[in-house]
């Protein structure tokens, strides 16, 4: 087996079609069908049939297709350790839901990477969900947000971080004086960060139990762009307590009362087990916990252009 077959295989398996595949590899569909070819001759397995309504795959085609992701990524990895060792840098890859991503992530890459001269911290946005397949392809080290409800055997799971969200509006706005009853909830204008269009964490549990129709629903491009609308009376955002209890203080918004808010979850840090994981995501997992690493997330100071590189993927709608 050669990474270029596994390559064209994974593609074939993610896309669902040969054709399919050739155009993302930017290939030849007869290039792709010998790739396959090869490969079902090396393991003596048909791997997947076609069908009136797409690819059938066999249980190797689906125990390859899984080996597949993991080699290649491995593949990437060792390619990425390699140049780092003749560069004398090091790489931590690192996965974070949105809502920790802006709001607690800065603040503890700035202070783990300033213990560490030769550490460098690439962060990306992506939902919970795809938490378990981004670390068991090797795609990020680290993965770090609220925890999915299945995760892998082979991937531990730690929470760090119980945190608290509440309902905020206006100090102008016709909730700031009164409690709302869940019918009146409902019926408001949601202001909302892209944490809000996910299945997995809590603000959209809260949106869940509210049962808020997506008509009501607002998502912006950043959960603080969501309060910046609430400030001017515009509907209710949620908001984490840490991240708002400044301008509580000040007056600029107002602390929502009503049912089923505030409520609690708590952030995890996920990566695979045992020896699998790289050194640098272990420090992470032990230093996350930390008095330190704590004060950091809740009071975030930032980091710079060349430290943080997310990778941010939204959709917006109305």
């Amino acid at each position: 087996m050669t990474p270029t077959q596994l390559r064209a295989f994974a593609a074939v398996v993610r896309l669902g079609s040969v054709k399919a595949a050739a155009a993302d590899l930017s290939v030849s569909e007869a290039a792709v069908s010998l790739h396959v070819t090869h490969l079902r001759k090396e393991l003596g397995d048909q791997l997947f049939t076609r069908t009136g309504t797409g690819l059938a795959f066999t249980p190797g085609g689906l125990r390859l297709a899984s080996r597949a992701a993991e080699l290649l990524g491995l593949q990437d990895r060792t390619v990425l350790e390699v140049s780092q060792a003749g560069s004398g840098r090091r790489l931590l890859r690192v996965a974070a839901s949105s809502l920790f991503a802006e709001h607690a992530a800065p603040g503890l890459i700035d202070l783990f990477t300033s213990r560490a001269d030769d550490l460098d911290v690439e962060l990306s946005v992506h939902s919970p969900q795809r938490f378990n397949a981004l670390l068991l392809n090797r795609a990020v080290d680290v993965a770090l947000g609220p925890r999915p409800a299945d995760v892998d055997e082979a991937v531990s799971s730690t929470p760090f971080l119980n945190y608290q969200i509440m309902g905020v509006v206006g100090p102008h706005h016709p909730l700031a004086t009164k409690r709302a009853s869940a019918s009146e909830l409902r019926q408001q204008t949601w202001l909302l960060g892209p944490s809000a269009a996910g299945r997995i964490g809590l603000v959209p549990t809260v949106l869940r139990q509210l049962m808020v129709d997506e008509e009501h629903q607002r998502i912006f491009q950043s959960h603080a762009a969501a309060l910046e609308e609430a400030k001017h009376g515009n509907g209710v955002a949620l908001g984490l307590s840490f991240a708002v209890a400044q301008d509580l203080a000040t007056g600029d918004l107002t602390q929502l009362s009503g049912p089923p808010l505030p409520a609690k979850g708590s952030w995890s840090i996920l990566a695979l087990a045992g020896r699998s994981a790289p050194p640098a995501a272990a420090e992470l997992i032990r230093f996350v916990a930390t008095p330190r690493a704590i004060q950091a997330m809740l009071r975030g100071s930032g980091v710079t252009a060349g430290r943080f590189r997310p990778a941010v993927h939204v959709t917006l709608w109305s």
